[in-house]
């Protein structure tokens, strides 16, 4: 049996992109070249041009919202709070806009025929997985930081359990870059929450990070119903009758 990945080219671009982009923006690269995070800059402008191009009109717009946003909270979190630090102790330009295009990719890869098909299964997978993920990193490298950012998740699950699909893929997502961004040093987590709260050890990466990401999708639904009040009825409209029909 043969799958068509229907939405594969709007995610796949940003998939690899994370990969070739924090490669050439890491330490071993500047070993070879001043110029990788240039270049990363650089190509991550023709993906997510690309992705935005693709794109139904309402993603388009919250992945708008999603780069203002972005901007906004690396410069808190990063510049002025010194959650975590980029490897040139700046903003590298690639990383908001990475983030608008990890948030589209999420997006359409729920969407994909064969996800829906086995929505339950791949939960009951993805939500096992997040507590055994998390759990290990707590055990082997003191994560106390991401194992309480994961009971967080679990808590706005029982919440809201209509978003339980996006926000597990959302965290292994997050764990690829993560694990990628940290592995070839585009930035680094203290040990210590925040570097100076010593009773919340973390790891680097931590294991749920992804938590933040609620409150990234919650600002950029908040945005669209501010700017588009009209759409946004419309769009709660089709999905109280989705949730119904099902």
């Amino acid at each position: 049996m043969t799958y068509n990945l229907k939405y594969i080219k709007i995610y796949l671009p940003t998939i690899v992109f994370l990969w070739l982009g924090l490669f050439l923006d890491s330490a071993s690269f500047a070993n070879i070249s001043q110029h990788g995070q240039l270049i990363t800059n650089i190509l991550i402008l023709p993906i997510f041009f690309w992705t935005y191009t693709q794109t139904s009109k309402q993603v388009k717009q919250l992945m708008i919202f999603g780069l203002l946003l972005a901007t906004l909270g690396e410069i808190v979190f990063s510049l002025l709070l010194g959650m975590y630090t980029y490897r040139l102790e700046n903003l590298p330009l690639y990383v908001p806009f990475g983030h608008s295009l990890v948030y589209a990719s999420v997006y359409y890869i729920v969407k994909e025929p064969i996800i829906k098909q086995h929505e339950e299964r791949i939960i009951q997978l993805l939500y096992f997985s997040i507590l055994l993920y998390s759990t290990l990193w707590l055990i082997f490298s003191s994560d106390v930081f991401g194992f309480l950012c994961m009971l967080v998740i679990i808590a706005i699950f029982k919440r809201r359990p209509h978003t339980k699909l996006f926000f597990l893929v959302m965290y292994f997502m997050i764990v690829y870059l993560e694990l990628l961004g940290t592995y070839y040093e585009c930035w680094s987590w203290p040990e210590i929450w925040f570097g100076v709260i010593e009773y919340i050890p973390s790891a680097n990466p931590p294991s749920a990070i992804s938590v933040f990401y609620f409150g990234f999708d919650a600002g950029c639904l908040w945005l669209y119903k501010k700017f588009f009040p009209l759409k946004w009825k419309r769009f709660k409209a089709i999905k109280a009758t989705k949730v119904i029909s099902s």
